[in-house]
């Protein structure tokens, strides 16, 4: 496929407010895909990126909004990531890698019938700069990274990770 697409991936913990979004700038996001399926914070020090204010400061920034919650993992493959966590002793904040159960799962549920080309569908022939995001730090910790992997895949293109 011929696209000129740049596909950039982030997580929220590590930045905050001013430093989130000054990195979306830098990396010239104009198309912001919320890949979560609850899309609200716990505490202040995340509420910026809690949807109505993360959606009001990127249309003040003209970055569009696009939520694709059918790129969320289910409660059910979640689980499966909690499990190793626990069975690892580490908590959801400081993992560095997923599973294997929940990105077999993950694959099953939520890419199985993906195409990038219903992505490119989705965000629409204006898009050029797309990020792909979700909570943690790490991409590799994070269902948002299969996603940029299946990306890089069929359109040949090499992800960027931006990370605080």
């Amino acid at each position: 496929m011929e696209n000129q697409i740049r596909i950039v991936t982030i997580g929220v913990y590590g930045f905050d407010e001013e430093s989130f979004f000054s990195a979306l700038t830098e990396a010239g996001v104009d198309t912001f895909c919320d890949v979560r399926r609850r899309r609200g914070l716990r505490g202040s020090t995340y509420a910026f990126a809690n949807s109505r204010r993360l959606q009001e400061r990127l249309a003040s920034m003209g970055i569009r909004y696009i939520h694709l919650k059918n790129l969320a993992p289910s409660q059910a493959v979640r689980d499966l990531q909690k499990q190793d966590d626990h069975r690892k002793g580490i908590g959801k904040r400081d993992r560095a890698a997923l599973g294997p159960a929940f990105v077999q799962a993950y694959k099953a549920e939520c890419l199985k019938d993906f195409s990038a080309r219903r992505f490119l569908d989705s965000v629409g022939p204006d898009a050029h700069v797309v990020a792909l995001f979700c909570v943690e730090r790490e991409p590799e910790a994070c269902h948002r990274s299969l996603v940029a992997e299946r990306l890089a895949e069929e359109l040949k293109v090499v992800p960027e990770h931006i990370k605080p």
